[in-house]
């Protein structure tokens, strides 16, 4: 069993957005809604002076889930860890909607919990 962590940068955002923390809350909840995610408590956000954008974190049974904009470069990074695998979410698609994102990149990062032993590999 392995878990995976989706690292996903989103730029082109609209600025204004990025700033809004009703708007990130509601990106958190439909992640939670659209990958059947279980936070333990409320989500956390932080907001700093303009420029700046906002940090946000919520705690979930499964892990994790972060997210800190930078209004001033229109871009935003995100992390989602599960420690159990998930459907495919339509990032490109989602945060389009909710940031006005015209590019993503995400990269996954399967994570392994067992510590295989390869014969022959550096340790």
């Amino acid at each position: 069993m392995n878990g995976r962590e989706w690292v996903v940068e989103a730029f082109g955002c609209e600025p204004e957005r990025l700033r809004n923390s009703a708007v990130l809350h509601a990106l958190f909840n439909a992640m939670i809604a659209d990958l059947s995610l279980n936070p333990v408590s409320e989500a956390q956000w932080h907001t700093f002076p303009p420029p700046g954008g906002v940090t946000g974190v919520c705690i979930l049974a499964e892990s994790h889930l972060t997210v800190h904009t930078f209004p001033e470069h229109g871009s935003l990074c995100l992390n989602l860890f599960c420690c159990t695998p998930r459907e495919p979410w339509d990032w490109a698609t989602r945060l389009a909607e909710h940031v006005g994102a015209t590019h993503v990149n995400v990269r996954v990062l399967e994570r392994e919990y067992v510590d295989v032993v390869v014969p022959g590999a550096l340790r």
